[in-house]
């Protein structure tokens, strides 16, 4: 009897499933809000100089910039002459002319849109305007960590403990982050939210996808993606309503200690619980969901030895052979790295198009409606790795497209902007639940977190490529454009998983991918031995509705 069957007699679509998905799925409302948040807590208003103090007017003692408005990293060393025809450059009794020197007495922001961002209070701009990048960067980095810390514990001590530790994490430090008396502080804070925010995100995806039948893994992993899209409207009206960044990011932080006392609740992996010889466990939550189910004559028919290790007791796999395997899925890998990079680029420029950013933010959240449709559609009828690599080539022809656009018409760049995101958005929902189903239950947490490190190391990147457009303005957009691209044409090459069963071992993954002979040709005889060598390996096409 496989997992599939058990499940189906404890119920594999009941209440128990419902309330399941939805605890898992809530808090993803709110971590839309840390990823973006620095839109708004990191914005920078229009500033310049604190005028010299024997300044008449600021029109004497600024410079002015290209676009006619006072130059916001620069003043004069005196204030220019008043004349009949307003200030002009004139020799001073030593007989120099006006130079220009660096905001020496701070800076003078527009308090119209922020009250205080980080960028106000600690002064990131002119010369420092580089540390706003940094800070999103060492949160992405935190992203990172997490994944490879998590996964590995996960895999380790069980994705519910993990869940629940990480939700807690993310509580504390989030909140801290909002009382942070100095930049490096909230660097730090910032770093662990990213840690526990990939935790989370690891262990939601498994725990969602492994109690789920096979034939509605994709809506479900597309109802939680949509969660991260009802986030996305959530931040910038709250973002518009609390213009101070503590008060915004202490309001984005409180939600996720309810998280941490609903997740006790959650039920762990049954599947990781026998794989990990920890069977009487298994048996208890299967029973919990069958009664919750209404099915609890079914669950107490459940025999442990039988059923449990029937359906996944086989070996575990050693180390050396799951470690083959994570670096063996190369083209996922970088799948998940031009994912990252490309959606970021977009998610965090939005200041760069000319539109209002509360405005461009709901539009980039709306757009994740119908793209998130469709990818449910084509993942269910075209296929996991035709959508996978359609997603990403159309992301980066929309990027590389923009670059031929001019500035004067930011109608059309932000709409080849939006779409690029919108196929970004889709090729993520896919990559989730795409990871889930081609790695096995024995590592599938680890090689969650390490396509989620491939992710992260594209959206920790992403920032750091801007700096390139001081050199020339459009090399960020080429960058940007063709990863994703290269992306998109590496995705072609992965194994499809559409209607497939969920592999236990690395055994059942080798055989479904034709590194093993089928199980047919194993069970011969010895004394057949000859004659099975000249037989064929088993077809790499997946048998439709198979479990």
């Amino acid at each position: 009897m496989t997992f599939s069957e058990i499940l189906e007699r404890v119920g594999s679509l009941g209440p128990f499933q419902i309330l399941h998905v939805f605890l898992l799925s809530f808090p993803v409302l709110f971590m839309a809000s840390h990823n973006l948040l620095q839109i708004f807590t990191a914005a920078t208003p229009p500033h310049h100089c604190v005028p010299a103090h024997n300044a008449s007017s600021l029109a004497s003692a600024l410079p002015v910039g290209p676009n006619g408005d006072p130059d916001r990293c620069l003043r004069f060393t005196h204030p220019l002459v008043e004349g009949p025809l307003g200030p002009s450059n004139t020799t001073f009794p030593n007989g120099t002319w006006a130079h220009t020197e660096p905001c020496l007495d701070g800076w003078i922001y527009d308090r119209s849109m922020f009250t205080s961002t980080i960028v106000t209070e600690w002064n990131l701009v002119c010369d420092f305007r580089q540390m706003k990048e940094m800070a999103q960067s060492f949160y992405m980095s935190g992203i990172l960590i997490g994944g490879i810390v998590f996964g590995g514990l996960s895999d380790r001590f069980g994705r519910k403990p993990i869940l629940t530790l990480c939700y807690l994490m993310m509580a504390v430090s989030s909140t801290c982050s909002a009382f942070s008396p100095n930049f490096l502080s909230y660097t730090i804070f910032r770093f662990l939210v990213g840690c526990s925010l990939s935790g989370i995100t690891l262990s939601t995806v498994i725990l969602c996808v492994e109690w789920v039948p096979t034939h509605v893994r994709a809506v479900q992993s597309t109802i939680t993606g949509y969660c991260y899209t009802i986030g996305q409207f959530i931040l910038p009206g709250l973002a518009y309503a609390i213009t101070e960044w503590r008060w915004l990011q202490f309001v984005v932080s409180t939600p996720f200690f309810i998280f941490f006392l609903s997740s006790w609740w959650v039920a762990e992996s049954v599947r990781w619980l026998v794989l990990t010889g920890k069977s009487p466990k298994a048996l208890k939550e299967l029973r919990r969901v069958a009664a919750f189910n209404g099915r609890k004559e079914e669950g107490d028919k459940l025999s442990l030895e039988v059923e449990g290790a029937r359906a996944l007791g086989r070996e575990p796999v050693g180390s050396g052979d799951s470690y083959w395997l994570l670096l063996a899925s190369l083209d996922l890998h970088l799948s998940r790295f031009a994912t990252g990079f490309a959606y970021y680029s977009l998610a965090m420029g939005v200041e760069d198009f000319g539109v209002n950013i509360y405005m461009l933010q709901i539009i980039f959240g709306g757009v994740d409606v119908p793209a998130k449709f469709v990818s449910v559609l084509c993942l269910s009828y075209v296929g996991r790795r035709i959508t996978q690599g359609a997603c990403l080539l159309l992301a980066g022809t929309a990027i590389l497209a923009n670059i031929f656009v001019p500035s004067d018409m930011p109608i059309i760049r932000t709409s080849l902007a939006v779409f690029g995101k919108g196929c970004l958005s889709s090729s993520f929902n896919c990559l989730f639940l795409y990871t889930s189903e081609l790695y096995p239950t024995v590592i599938r947490q680890r090689g969650m977190g390490l396509g989620n490190l491939c992710a992260r190391m594209g959206s920790m990147i992403a920032p750091l490529v801007k700096i390139t457009g001081e050199v020339m303005p459009f090399i960020p957009a080429i960058i940007y454009g063709v990863v994703p691209i290269l992306g998109g044409i590496s995705a072609f090459f992965l194994p499809e998983t559409l209607n497939t069963a969920l592999p236990e071992t690395i055994e059942d993954l080798e055989r479904r991918l034709c590194f093993l002979p089928s199980p047919q040709i194993l069970r011969k005889k010895p004394e057949e031995e000859t004659e099975i060598q000249n037989i064929p390996l088993q077809s790499c096409e997946p048998e439709k509705g198979t479990s």
